[in-house]
């Protein structure tokens, strides 16, 4: 275990904002976190990857860093594999082992930042693929009691970039190792993705084609945190009716939308951001990414305010054009697995 005492975040962000933290503690065994929430005083933040998380200011408390590393195979088949991943794993390298090793069903989940433990909180997703799609169970630690827990995919309570760790169990849960069901056999190749349709449509597909694929028409259209600060998508696709859908269209005709169910529709938030204006917006230190206005950016020396400030005024801007309300995928970080000490029962 490594003690950061007045640290920098700068490190443990993606969007690069240089915060600070009275104490950030960097663990590898579960026995240290468990000793840590057990000791510790005042408030405390769990922190992953950093992809989805915006330090508006000073963390006045103690971060842990989860750095618990691990993968190991539980029971497999000759059509499927359980594998077990610790949470500290980075989630874009359990990707690559899973297809090194000719595992599917998370290879359109490739490059996706951050890692193995913010997976089922928000219930990843990218090119038709969801982690629920996969998922078997998680385990993990209540805060207050430092009991050890397994939930199954029903008790997760998953739905679009959304858990019960977003909700009922927000702040009140650690998720330190998932369990994926995987396929050794038989796999099924989801190319349903219009890109992926196009670009792969007269390929002989493989999970390593699919997974170059996706990893290709992201660094298209994603920038690199290390050069350029951010956390992937900021916003999510928004969902509404068929009427309301009906009612937008009525004045943007080209408006795109992609069928959910009978009467939701998911819209590109992509495409209301751009049709607002702000790829021409922005400033010296913040703004959208050119080639998808669905990512912030920090150009250089972007507080964690000026980004959020820049965030609001997309939200507000597309309420007042479209009347979609904006959810912020990274925003419900700021507090998440933030808890007074004062809440613990001893």
């Amino acid at each position: 275990m490594k003690i950061n005492k007045e640290a920098s975040l700068k490190k443990f962000n993606t969007f690069n904002v240089s915060e600070t933290a009275n104490f950030i503690y960097e663990v590898e065994e579960i026995s240290e976190l468990k000793g840590i929430l057990s000791d510790s005083k005042g408030k405390i933040l769990i922190l992953g990857g950093g992809s989805n998380i915006l330090f508006t200011k000073r963390f006045e408390g103690t971060i842990i860093n989860l750095k618990n590393k691990g993968i190991k195979v539980i029971s497999e088949n000759k059509d499927s594999i359980l594998v077990e991943v610790c949470a500290g794993e980075n989630w874009n390298d359990f990707v690559i082992w899973a297809v090194e090793n000719n595992y599917g069903g998370i290879e359109n989940l490739s490059l996706i930042p951050g890692n193995v433990g913010a997976a089922p909180i928000q219930n990843i997703g990218a090119y038709g693929v969801e982690l629920k799609d996969i998922f078997y169970s998680c385990s993990g630690i209540e805060l207050d009691s430092l009991k050890e827990f397994e939930m199954n995919k029903s008790e997760c309570k998953f739905s679009y970039r959304n858990s019960i760790f977003k909700n009922e169990l927000k702040d009140k849960v650690v998720i330190t190792s998932i369990k994926l069901n995987l396929t050794k056999d038989n796999h099924h190749f989801n190319i349903a993705y219009k890109d992926l349709k196009e670009n792969l449509s007269n390929s002989e597909l493989s999970l390593k084609v699919i997974s170059d694929e996706v990893i290709k028409i992201r660094q298209s259209k994603l920038p690199d945190h290390k050069s350029v600060g951010n956390c992937g998508s900021f916003f999510k696709n928004p969902i509404v009716s068929l009427s309301k859908l009906k009612k937008i269209k009525a004045v943007y005709p080209n408006l795109p939308s992609f069928k959910i169910d009978s009467n939701n529709y998911k819209i590109p938030a992509a495409w209301l951001i751009e049709k607002s204006g702000f790829k021409e917006k922005g400033n010296k230190n913040v703004g959208v990414y050119e080639n998808q206005p669905l990512v912030i950016i920090n150009h250089g020396s972007a507080t964690g305010k000026e980004i959020l400030d820049f965030a609001n005024e997309i939200k507000e801007t597309i309420y007042n054009n479209f009347n979609i309300r904006f959810y912020l995928v990274a925003s419900w970080i700021l507090a998440y697995y933030f808890r007074p000490r004062s809440s613990r029962s001893r």
